[in-house]
């Protein structure tokens, strides 16, 4: 990080500057070009390198030393073909491996430094390769292009700015994200004679590995515009939707943010490798030993009876004629020469064998119908043979839940207004709760001209209550269609939305409907339709989500009210309760454990009416914070806190996130394979526990299942104590050794997006351990990590 700061004293830690449509000032820094290499080998390194590597196993080294030995002629015996010939063979068919594997590196690295890209030259589109594209140039980008390099968005083909890229290059999700440039910049469009003359300086932070964090800011034209990470296309991804796009570039090679991201090619060495290295050194001081006790053998034979057989068998002339020093020499000697001649000790060929092995494994797994998905048709494939026998050696794996254990697809379940649940289905009859199945008949939506097919919600008293007009849930799904970052699209006349994370895309979807139609959006405005009547709410400011906040919130003004509306974990949100709210908090919080016990992603909603004169005042000094280049994340945190609070409490959502098909049968498998699985995900206690008994992370054979939820160190300790001693009773009763279960989780839900906290398991075992993310801090500190590893592992 930071490496582009060393170059130069004008590039400081502080202020990275780079002025557009200018070469000149922005040469004089030394930046980065925008050529990249993630390759090992070049053409006149390749032999010394790889040389090197494979001489790093001991067998290789032994038989290069043996080779030596054996073009001395005074100790030799045996031609040096012998060791030469297997010696060449296997360092050639290894390195010819190594240069086959580093050649498509090679290809890959051509491929993308030799992708076209337009760029704004003395005013014209000239097309150029990307690795002649540099900081400061200013480049077009056309839909479903590649973005070459970190770059400023200028301006784009839609309204108000906005474009839509897909990030999958860099963080796997393949939901579109919307970016949207500077109002002030916008006005450029594609005029190349405005955009040649753009003579704006940027001043940033010097290159990093965030992916979600930039700070900045544009000077230009006598005013200074704050700069953030919605303004920033990253290299890796790719534009989508969107006609076209300008943009300056700001961090280019190595210095961007996918590149900063990418660690540098290791060589691989496997526990195997590790092993036979292990195994030839012994096998090495097992020879050595042979040949010193021969040595001291023959210097004896020569001292007491070799030397009257010098006229049979004379000593060389090199050799010294005296008895003592002779026998000395003759037994250094033989020394070697017993090396050579036990060579055989150590097995060349077992590297052969093994390379072989590998070789043919990797067949076997591209080969593997059981390892191949229908739907996609996507056979498993080897892309190394280094690494194939350590798949029978691993014992942890470490998982994202959403999307990988679930389907990512999010379907609005439950909620909870004004103290009040909705989602469950009652027998009117007996007043028994009815379970959905096939044969459920959903909420009949079809009078709404904008409802959804593939939408279903089963509990009718939710649409009676919108019916009657209950202020309470039109306040509700109105702060859903009001409070989140969604783009709509119309495609062939129909209304589509193009969500950051499905969370906020199923929320706004159930607004839309049950009535609240989220329609458009511009940088000043929202617009919504409310049961058919069209709302045009001012936009004043976004606070945006992120994962130390765990909400977000958005304050409109309409006809001359000003309101801030914020979603966010519960427990964020209940903190930052106005008083007086006992009975609904009470309520609202008995739903919530009732959804997060089925295993739904809970949010709380709430709002605050505010003052004109305050929001203006908070306002001048949230712009202040905003483009403030010395901790402005702290500062725009303590100016978010000061206004988020005092909220009234409209009620919660719940979204169900299904399982992959196969999950449960797949934990069970590997967890009998010995194999221990760590989840990720920002689930509260009840959902994890639920979701750990779907997938089979816990099962109702366990003994016990400990619980650590405190928020102290010393009552973390005490209970792992505890916990540790239980282990070794039901242990030493039951069984010599048993399995243990563990599920961490964060203490609140991250259903904004994002998570942040780990949720792990082994199914089967006969404990589990839950315990919340504080807890967790706790338990890897230096002092408890290792009665908390006893406890995990049940060393």
């Amino acid at each position: 990080m930071g490496r582009a700061s060393q170059r130069s004293t004008l590039n400081t830690q502080t202020d990275r500057r780079i002025m557009a449509n200018n070469p000149e000032f922005n040469a004089q820094f030394n930046y980065a070009k925008n050529f990249i290499k993630t390759s090992k080998y070049t053409l006149i390194n390749f032999i010394p390198y790889n040389l090197f590597e494979q001489f790093q196993r001991l067998a290789n080294f032994y038989f290069l030393c043996l080779l030596v030995l054996q073009l001395i002629p005074v100790i030799s015996s045996l031609s040096p073909i012998t060791t030469a010939v297997p010696l060449i063979g296997v360092l050639t068919v290894t390195a010819a491996k190594d240069a086959y594997d580093d050649f498509q590196r090679h290809r890959s690295d051509r491929q993308v430094n030799r992708r076209k890209s337009n760029v704004l030259r003395n005013g014209q589109l000239v097309e150029e390769y990307w690795s002649k594209v540099v900081v400061g140039d200013v480049i077009r980008m056309e839909n479903d292009q590649f973005v070459a390099a970190d770059v400023l968005l200028l301006s784009t083909s839609e309204p108000n700015g906005l474009c839509y890229i897909e990030t999958s290059e860099l963080d796997g999700e393949t939901n579109l994200k919307c970016k949207q440039c500077l109002p002030e910049t916008e006005d450029l469009g594609q005029d190349t004679s405005l955009i040649g003359a753009f003579q704006g300086e940027i001043h940033c932070e010097p290159p990093n590995n965030q992916l979600n964090k930039f700070d900045g800011t544009l000077h230009w034209e006598g005013n200074i515009h704050s700069l953030d990470n919605d303004k920033i296309l990253l290299r890796g991804c790719i534009l989508r939707n969107t006609n076209w796009c300008y943009g300056v570039v700001i961090f280019a090679g190595k210095d961007t943010k996918l590149m900063m991201n990418s660690g540098k090619t290791k060589f691989k060495r496997t526990s195997i490798d590790r092993l036979l290295n292990f195994i030839i050194l012994g096998i090495v001081f097992f020879l050595l030993s042979m040949c010193l006790f021969c040595t001291v053998a023959c210097g004896i034979w020569e001292m007491l009876t070799g030397q009257y057989f010098r006229v049979y068998l004379p000593w060389d002339s090199l050799i010294p004629p005296d008895p003592a020093g002779g026998a000395t020499v003759i037994a250094l000697l033989v020394f070697f020469s017993y090396t050579i001649v036990l060579n055989t000790v150590v097995p060349i060929s077992l590297y052969v064998s093994v390379e072989v092995i590998r070789l043919c494994q990797s067949f076997l797994i591209n080969w593997d119908d059981n390892m191949y998905y229908v739907k996609s048709g996507t056979h498993a494939k080897a892309r190394t043979t280094t690494l194939n026998e350590e798949l029978g050696q691993i014992e942890y794996i470490f998982s994202d839940k959403t999307g990988t254990l679930t389907q990512n697809i999010m379907a609005f379940n439950k909620c909870s207004i004004a103290g009040r649940s909705y989602g469950d289905v009652i027998d009117p009859r007996t007043g028994d709760l009815l379970e959905i199945n096939e044969l459920s008949r959903p909420v009949d939506l079809s009078r709404n001209p904008y409802h959804e097919s593939n939408f279903k919600f089963y509990d009718n008293k939710l649409m009676d209550a919108l019916d009657a007009g209950d202020r309470n849930c039109e306040s509700f799904f109105r702060l859903l269609a009001l409070c989140h970052t969604v783009m709509p699209e119309e495609k062939k006349g129909k209304l589509e939305y193009q969500a950051q994370s499905p969370d906020e895309g199923a929320l706004v979807s159930a607004a839309r409907n049950f009535g609240f139609v989220f329609k458009s959006r511009t940088p000043n405005s929202i617009t919504i339709l409310a049961k058919d009547a069209q709302e045009v709410y001012e936009l004043l400011c976004i606070l945006d989500f992120n994962n130390v906040r765990k909400r977000m919130s958005v304050i409109l003004k309409k006809d001359g009210k000003i309101r801030l509306y914020c979603k966010g974990a519960d427990s964020i949100i209940y903190e930052r309760l106005k008083d007086g709210q006992d009975v609904i908090k009470r309520l609202t919080q008995e739903h919530l454990d009732g959804f997060a016990g089925d295993g739904l992603r809970t949010l709380c909603l709430a709002y605050k009416d505010l003052e004109e004169d305050y929001f203006q005042n908070w306002k001048t000094r949230h712009h202040e914070a905003a483009i403030s280049l010395d901790s402005r994340e702290d500062k725009l945190a303590a100016i978010y806190e000061e206004i988020e609070n005092d909220l009234i409490l409209l009620g919660a959502t719940a979204i169900e996130d299904k399982l992959q098909d196969g999950v449960p049968q797949t934990i069970a498998n590997l967890a009998l394979a010995g194999i221990k699985i760590w989840v990720l995900t920002g689930d509260k206690q009840e959902t994890a526990i639920n979701i750990g008994y779907s997938c089979q992370l816990l099962t109702d054979e366990m003994v016990n299942i400990f619980i650590i939820d405190t928020q102290s160190a010393s009552e973390v300790e005490d209970q792992l104590q505890k916990f540790r001693e239980e282990i070794r009773n039901v242990s030493a009763t039951k069984r010599p050794k048993t399995n243990v279960s563990v599920v961490t989780f964060s203490e609140d839900e991250d259903d904004v997006g994002g998570t942040n906290a780990t949720d792990s398991g082994e199914a089967n075992g006969d404990f589990a351990l839950v315990i919340n993310g504080h807890s967790l801090v706790f338990a890897l500190n230096a002092k408890y990590e290792r009665l908390f590893l006893e406890v995990a592992s049940h060393c």
